[in-house]
């Protein structure tokens, strides 16, 4: 299997939005936290990410072969049989990760964490073998990111607190909107717009950042217009574009955890969404988001 075939397969382009995730998560907590712990997690974590991405195209093989042939395994660029093993390795790998980075911290949340992982794990692979018939597909595949800020806080704190389980909520309902549209990717157009009022969640509980300090205000109006943006690319009359707009949804992800960590009291960490907003960005450029 080429580096670029396992590229394609893992969506490395979206791994800045879980390297915030992870961020948000720990600094939510309103625990410090070195930068060695906490780009170890953010590596744990990535590798659950890249797993749950493989088993992705894996289990839809056979969906892709009819909708997206151009896709790795439907193109005969690599066996289904080898992508199953690499990402059932590869979240095995993410929960050895998570295991040696609490026992390097000597954290109290030791049991905790491995649980979180060990739940976030499961839910991958369910959701990954059941979304394509299953109604519920958007609140599992927002509640993998949930269990990412659930994972990082219990890494960094041992609990989560009020803070972590409001954003995460917050969270959870933009994830909503943007997998709805991402189910209905290979159409021509939305079939309900309805759904898309999740999206508006943050906007609501972010309204404080505006009047909170320069960066809480411009994450605010910059996620606002970015994500104006996305929603102008479904519904632009006989042009709409739906992979773009989800792809733009993802790379948001970012600033909405910067706007989280922004209400939360972190400026400093705020300012890293933009810049895992702007990464997400590049690397869709080179390599495809979806």
């Amino acid at each position: 299997m080429s580096w670029g075939v396992c590229l394609r397969l893992g969506r490395v382009s979206n791994l800045p939005t879980v390297w915030t995730n992870v961020l948000a998560g720990a600094a939510l907590t309103g625990v410090s936290v070195a930068p060695g712990p906490l780009a170890f997690l953010a590596l744990a974590l990535s590798l659950f990410y890249i797993g749950g991405m493989y088993l992705n195209d894996a289990f839809d093989r056979e969906i892709d072969a009819r909708e997206r042939p151009e896709r790795p395994i439907p193109a005969g660029l690599v066996k289904a049989t080898t992508v199953f093993a690499a990402g059932y390795g590869l979240l095995a790998a993410g929960l050895a990760a998570l295991a040696a980075e609490a026992a390097w911290t000597g954290q109290r949340g030791y049991a905790s964490t491995i649980l979180s992982g060990l739940a976030l794990a499961g839910l991958i692979v369910f959701y990954n073998a059941r979304h394509k018939a299953n109604p519920w597909s958007p609140l599992l595949m927002g509640l993998c990111r949930v269990l990412v800020y659930a994972t990082a806080a219990f890494a960094v704190a041992g609990r989560l607190g009020a803070a972590v389980v409001i954003g995460a909520t917050v969270l959870l309902s933009y994830l909503i909107g943007l997998t709805y549209v991402a189910k209905q990717e290979n159409l021509a157009a939305l079939r309900n717009l309805w759904p898309l009022v999740f999206l508006a969640a943050p906007f609501v509980y972010g309204i404080p950042a505006l009047t909170g300090g320069r960066t809480g205000a411009a994450l605010y109006l910059g996620f606002l217009a970015w994500v104006c943006y996305g929603v102008w690319l479904l519904v632009r009359p006989g042009r709409a574009d739906i992979p773009r707009a989800v792809v733009s949804f993802i790379a948001g992800i970012s600033l909405l955890d910067g706007l989280l960590m922004a209400g939360a009291g972190a400026p400093g960490a705020a300012a890293w969404g933009a810049g895992g907003f702007g990464l997400t960005l590049f690397l869709q450029r080179y390599v495809r988001g979806t």
